[in-house]
């Protein structure tokens, strides 16, 4: 309780004095972390089989008829070179 020193005057009473924590040296134990395995094999969904397979056909498909093109622009473009020789191995023949 406050004393009083003179009429009506009240000396406060002392304040506790808060205790110093000590600065912690441990901290919690730390859970390790397991790391995730890695995944050796994935899984693939049946739609998503069936549209890499539609993809790798329709490549395939487009592949096959450009090789095709240029075959057969090759064999014209040599049928016209022996055509055009003969024609002008016979038109030299005729001139002699």
């Amino acid at each position: 309780p406050p004393t009083e020193t003179a009429p009506g005057l009240h000396t406060p009473r002392p304040l506790p004095v808060a205790k110093a924590v000590p600065p912690a040296t441990e901290s919690a134990p730390v859970q390790p972390v397991a790391a995730p395995t890695p995944r050796t094999s994935f899984q693939v969904s049946p739609a998503g089989l069936a549209a890499g397979t539609g993809a790798v056909l329709v490549l395939g498909a487009v592949l096959v008829s450009l090789l095709l093109a240029t075959a057969l622009t090759a064999v014209s473009v040599a049928v016209c070179a022996v055509v055009l020789k003969s024609l002008t191995t016979n038109a030299t023949r005729r001139n002699r």
